[in-house]
């Protein structure tokens, strides 16, 4: 490895960092980090931190899950690489399929089609229900409708269903015939109610609405995220994604859920959409299929969908498209130690138990500074929302947030900020002693913050 000093001074000046300006990447580089264990990160400079990011919603088992190394290390060593493409196969993603299938099995998932990714994952399951249409007779069904603050990744499909501006703006013009609904965000919602299951009934009402306004023979699918994540951890109330579920199915509408973040135990449950009791049509899934340790992802497919391409005989349900890396052997290895150690571990049950006891010291923290408006949380994903005025809600600036970061991390404890909001995803098994020193971080970073 190049010594920290060449590390410095290189950093960010050849490498494009995602989701950032390289200017701003320049004038304020980013954190070098050279080590991982447990739920611990080490910098270049030595410096060892509690990871409450989780890598990026994805490290669920820390950063020691030997079996999921040796997995990789083995794969490596008997066949590094070969194609899934049409007349081959290889050994781990068949039973990387198998595993899936039992895993998914309470969510009525039964395929699965791999891939390298979240947005890869997005990208072929909307295509696969524009496909399920055509195979159908139906194939004037081509839009799809989203909510406000929903992120679905960052190719053209998924940047086109995005609920968030940020992340099209630039690349626009995007993908036609997608929209938008209010969605479930009590804390900005759009209507006069501070009622979340009044705010879950009238948000299912504009999707009916939409879905009508469109006209329900032209709408191919219903995304959602169980759970918003990158918009700033936002919670439905219990009953809105069952009656998004009711609402789809009345109209012939699929609904895909993105649980590229959510699979796997993040909610507290094995998938967002069991923790809510509901079967979708089609779950995109990736980032903790490997723990993080290999690009991988996998769209998950319900029996009622993926026997319409199987029974078909006119040749539309070939399905055309896929990757060069789409069930890459060493990424199916990573993925079957992975998926057979959260199956051992369950770790949906600790963050069922860590995540309350975040959340819970969060809205304590809430009680002592005004600057957080906001603390929301399901699980092991929770949110304070940062305003410099709580009646006015008004954000704050972008610097403080910053000054926000830089504090609790060097008190020890990488928090991740986006906008105004700070966003917790630690690793699922993180223990009480943990949270309890990410709650003193955070009151550290408020404390920095305010004084900036």
């Amino acid at each position: 490895m190049k010594d920290s000093n060449f590390l410095k001074e290189n950093n960010a000046r050849q490498f494009w960092h995602p989701m950032a300006h390289p200017a701003d990447s320049m004038a304020n580089p980013p954190t070098i980090l050279t080590g991982g264990e447990g739920v611990y990160i080490t910098d270049v400079d030595g410096h060892r931190s509690i990871d409450a990011v989780g890598g990026l919603w994805n490290v669920n088992l820390g950063y020691s899950c030997q079996p999921v190394k040796d997995a990789i290390a083995a794969q490596l060593a008997a066949l590094p690489y070969y194609s899934t493409f049409r007349g081959t196969s290889n050994d781990k993603a068949i039973e990387l399929a198998y595993l899936l299938a039992d895993f998914f099995g309470p969510d009525g998932m039964t395929r699965s089609f791999f891939t390298s990714g979240g947005s890869d994952s997005i990208e072929i399951a909307l295509k696969l229900a524009r496909q399920y249409h055509r195979i159908r007779g139906e194939g004037v069904r081509t839009k799809f409708i989203s909510l406000d603050r929903g992120y679905h990744g960052t190719h053209f499909g998924g940047a086109s269903v995005n609920g968030n501006a940020k992340f099209h703006n630039a690349y626009e013009p995007l993908m036609a015939g997608c929209f938008h609904i209010p969605g479930p965000y009590l804390y900005r919602s759009p209507f006069r109610t501070d009622d979340p299951a009044e705010l879950a009934r009238l948000s299912g009402g504009m999707l009916e609405r939409e879905i009508a306004f469109q006209g329900a023979n032209t709408v191919a699918a219903f995304v959602m995220e169980p759970v918003q994540g990158a918009g700033g951890v936002i919670v439905p109330h219990p009953s809105f994604m069952p009656m998004v579920r009711d609402i789809c199915h009345r109209h012939g509408v699929l609904l895909i859920a993105d649980e590229v973040i959510t699979a796997f135990g993040r909610t507290g449950a094995p998938t967002g959409a069991r923790h809510w009791g509901v079967q979708p049509d089609l779950m995109c899934t990736a980032k903790a299929i490997t723990n993080g340790y290999f690009p991988f992802g996998a769209v998950m497919i319900a029996d009622r969908v993926a026997s319409v391409f199987e029974e078909d005989e006119s040749g539309l349900g070939s399905v055309d498209s896929g990757y060069t890396y789409s069930g890459h052997p060493v990424g199916a290895a990573a993925a079957v130690a992975a998926v057979e150690e959260t199956m051992r571990l369950r770790p949906w049950e600790n963050a069922a138990l860590r995540g309350p006891e975040l959340k819970a010291g969060l809205q304590q923290l809430a009680r002592r500074y005004d600057v957080i408006g906001d603390v929301r949380g399901e699980g092991l994903m929770c949110a304070i929302e940062l305003v410099s005025d709580r009646v006015a809600k008004t954000p704050v600036g972008k610097a403080m947030p910053l000054a926000f970061q830089k504090a609790a991390y060097e008190d020890g404890v990488m928090i991740r900020v986006s906008g105004n909001n700070a966003i917790f995803s630690p690793p699922l098994v993180i223990k009480a002693t943990h949270v309890q020193k990410i709650l003193s971080a955070t009151e550290a970073g408020l404390q920095a913050m305010m004084a900036a």
